[in-house]
């Protein structure tokens, strides 16, 4: 297997004492797509990227696994308290479904549309806004990013 280019590798992953662990208080987790990888024999030019991208889009068709590393926590009841505060439209649609479905993906289509909600005044300052604010502002330059998040309730 050849290893793809590892995405956005200026985010650390969590450390060990940070992952999901069954005595930790309920929980959003987001999760970054770190690499993917292809079963094949050579590597593919750069000059080949963006088609292999598309391929990878499609993804888990062609024999793509995608890998992921814990990016970072936000409280479940901080986060729950703010998402329920957030103005009706598709981007509280679209982060309720944490609530609902217990876990959600936030591809570059998502990233318009929760930026300005992940810079609200009031959790601007958290790590948790921080570093999702990051990831969807990569976005825009790397599609191939891509967040997902999901709920712990242990």
């Amino acid at each position: 297997m050849t290893g793809i280019k590892d995405i956005a590798e200026s985010q650390p992953p969590l450390s060990g004492d940070q992952e999901h662990r069954g005595d930790t208080e309920p929980r959003i987790t987001f999760y970054q797509l770190r690499s993917k990888f292809v079963n094949q024999r050579t590597d593919i030019p750069e000059t080949a990227r963006q088609v292999l991208y598309t391929t990878l889009a499609v993804g888990h068709h062609v024999g793509v696994l995608d890998c992921f590393s814990g990016l970072v926590d936000a409280p479940l009841a901080e986060f729950q308290d703010w998402v329920l505060r957030l103005p009706a439209g598709p981007g509280r649609t679209k982060l309720e479904g944490l609530f609902k479905f217990g876990e959600i993906e936030i591809n570059v289509s998502h990233a318009g549309m929760l930026l300005p909600l992940f810079a609200d005044a009031e959790i601007a300052d958290t790590l948790w806004a921080a570093q999702v604010s990051q990831c969807l502002q990569a976005m825009k330059h790397e599609p191939a990013i891509y967040l997902m998040a999901r709920r712990f309730l242990d």
